[in-house]
């Protein structure tokens, strides 16, 4: 769509201070919130809205819109304001609700709470490295469905960034990744209006910004982020450059406007005040007396440019219908895709006989992953530089790279934070299951990545290997000791720690039919041990997070051993050592968070309370006592790991069948 060239005019002036008067009284009615950065970045959001940005408020998941992400989202009333005046499905009723409770414009951009909003971007940094995922999904549906077409990816993702996100190292991973990956459609405007909470940014930020990013290979453009000229050409300039991606670096005011706090710290966090407001309005030559006033004219100029992006929509539907029609494959492939749409069969279409064998969970993992490759082909992901060790290379497929986006493969390099934040942006984006893998104890680095999935019902999938002190003379560096609770902890984040093959496929089948969060998969860096059962597998009673795996032979069990991982094995024999003096059952627990969801008679059949319980698991069981409230022992670990061969850290830890006996028989002695 060709765009006409629009010098500031009072009109156009008129916009961006409604734009700024809205956000600063939203602020205000609320009592609290962010005015500056609205105030400050009014004339870039509204050049970008009313003549650039592509999207339609009638159908906001529009396949090929732009993408808006507002990284600096403690701005959210200039997103929402944003959405109200393009008419979105966003009152003026919403505005004035600001920041309350069951309110749908939250304190910051939350996913889902109302149309437009693109991501959930709380900490800074998130929604930068967001934006890099979805310029990759955006590239990655072009080169599966456009055949030779310009339907799909012929978008933009736009976004505004703070100081505070290149602050953050999560978007310093990103960038990296972008600029390597050559993602051209990424145009990024940096808030430069050098203050932060404490003063301003020279404080501990004084840098060469657009250097940094140039040596990251992205272009860079500096401008007045004031002046709606320099506005629109850095925009036509950040579109041409089809190599690289664009930082924008917009000099601002904070607080743009007000006569007593424009400029300074105490317009960031806090409302202008009602006086301060008033001075603000003259100013600015406000003539409205009205709070949350939109004068016509301005209206009008907002209901224009939909009108006009509708003929944009209506000529993009007509050749969508037309490749439909011409490409029914593809067609039924993208469906499938958006609407993740499984195999009836995906238990035993994922099914092999190897996975009958004694091998690392990682190694099951990784022959499942091969079947996913072939009957799930949206599911996409690498691993940050770890691919060799935690199985997840798709083996008849190529890897994303600079200029080709056909493969299902990532090398995400050493960024953890980056890759989790990516992968949101992808799942975001939608169109495929993104996954990403590295070793267990590394999950930290990518914490609030994971998180912010939980919080956006994000379908991802983490693939975390390595997960004891098993992997043993790396040491306790490498070990994960807490990390199972500290996930377990993460609401609506499911966490699966398979103890063997058929496992390791019901943890791959629960997270593709996991479609409101993401599913955390723990795998084992060595054998694991067969499992013995004396009771018929079944995925369904795997699913639901615990099982009996050995039944008891008496009518009831003394004692009830609860182990999951490459623990379970050792459990079993020293469950079969424990069976001369005691009936003794033992239920496999991939997944506590999964058996917790479960009704009270589910866990009766599988736990009596008559019975007393231990728990066998080679990390901190915090969170177990929660759960199991009658007399329970615990064998697991109190402090880190050390460095040695996995026999004899099991040995020395008493993760050992005799050991295990003997812990348990002293203890059924005692209660």
């Amino acid at each position: 769509m060709a765009e006409t060239h629009h010098q500031h005019s009072p009109l156009d002036r008129l916009a961006a201070n409604t734009i700024r008067i809205i956000s600063a009284e939203g602020v205000q009615k609320a009592n609290s919130g962010h005015p500056g950065m609205p105030m400050g970045m009014a004339d870039i959001a509204y050049v970008l809205w009313t003549r650039h940005l592509k999207f339609n408020p009638a159908d906001p998941a529009w396949i090929n819109r732009d993408r808006f992400v507002l990284s600096a989202g403690h701005g959210s009333m200039l997103l929402y304001t944003m959405l109200h005046l393009s008419g979105y499905d966003v009152s003026l009723g919403d505005l004035q609700s600001f920041r309350q409770f069951n309110s749908r414009t939250a304190g910051h951009p939350e996913f889902g709470f109302l149309p437009g909003i693109e991501v959930t971007s709380g900490p800074l940094g998130a929604g930068f490295s967001n934006g890099v995922g979805m310029a990759i999904a955006a590239n990655m549906t072009a080169a599966r469905y456009n055949n030779g077409e310009t339907l799909f990816g012929d978008h933009y993702i736009y976004g505004i960034v703070s100081d505070g996100d290149l602050m953050e190292g999560v978007s310093a991973e990103a960038a990296s990744y972008a600029g390597n990956l050559g993602l051209g459609r990424i145009i990024y405007f940096y808030d430069n209006n050098h203050i932060t909470i404490e003063g301003t940014t020279d404080l501990t930020f004084s840098e060469d910004v657009a250097k940094r990013f140039q040596a990251y290979n992205w272009q860079t453009i500096e401008i007045d982020g004031h002046d709606h000229a320099q506005i629109e050409r850095a925009i036509l300039e950040a579109q041409a450059e089809t190599s690289k991606p664009t930082l924008i670096l917009s000099r601002t005011t904070i607080g743009f406007g007000s006569p007593g706090k424009a400029n300074s710290s105490e317009v960031h966090g806090s409302p202008l005040g009602a006086d301060e407001l008033a001075a603000t309005k003259k100013q600015l030559g406000w003539l409205y007396e009205d709070a949350f006033h939109v004068p016509q004219e301005v209206r009008d100029i907002f209901t224009g440019r939909v009108k006009q992006l509708q003929s944009c929509y209506d000529e993009w539907q007509t050749r969508f219908a037309q490749w439909r029609k011409a490409h029914p494959a593809l067609d039924a492939a993208l469906d499938a895709s958006v609407k993740k749409t499984l195999p009836d069969s995906l238990y035993a279409d994922l099914y092999s006989d190897d996975l009958l064998k004694n091998n690392a969970t990682r190694s099951h993992s990784g022959a499942v992953l091969q079947k996913i490759e072939e009957h799930v082909p949206f599911v996409v992901g690498g691993s940050a530089d770890l691919s060799p060790s935690t199985s997840t290379w798709m083996k008849k497929s190529s890897a994303v790279r600079r200029g080709s986006f056909e493969g299902k493969n990532f090398h995400f390099g050493i960024r953890e934070h980056g890759m989790g934040g990516v992968l949101n942006g992808m799942a975001y984006y939608g169109g495929s299951i993104p996954f990403g893998a590295t070793f267990l104890v590394f999950s930290d680095y990518m914490r609030g990545a994971i998180r912010l999935a939980a919080l956006s019902k994000l379908q991802v999938v983490y693939v975390f290997t390595h997960d004891s002190i098993f992997l043993g003379e790396d040491g306790p560096t490498h070990q994960p000791i807490e990390h199972f609770a500290a996930l377990r902890v993460i609401p609506n984040l499911a966490v699966l720690r398979p103890a063997d093959g058929l496992e390791t496929l019901v943890a791959w089948t629960y997270a593709l039919r996991n479609t409101t969060g993401p599913t955390a998969i723990l795998l084992s860096r060595q054998k694991t041990g067969v499992i013995k059962r004396n009771v018929e597998f079944s995925e369904a009673a795997c699913a639901k997070g615990g099982y009996i795996v050995l039944r008891e032979t008496a009518e009831r069990p003394d004692v009830v051993l609860l182990s999951n991982g490459s623990e379970l094995s050792v459990t079993m024999d020293a469950a079969m050592k424990l069976q001369t003096a005691y009936s003794v059952r033992v239920v496999s627990v991939p997944s506590l968070t999964e058996l917790e969801k479960q009704s009270a008679e589910y866990i009766e059949s599988v736990i009596p309370r008559a019975a007393r319980v231990v728990v066998v698991e080679a990390a901190k069981t915090q969170g177990w006592g929660d759960f199991i409230r009658q007399p329970l022992l615990r064998i697991d670990l109190a402090g880190f790991g050390k460095s040695a061969p996995l026999e004899v850290l099991a040995e020395h830890y008493g993760f050992t069948a005799e050991k295990i006996a003997s812990c348990v028989a002293a203890w059924m002695k005692t209660v």
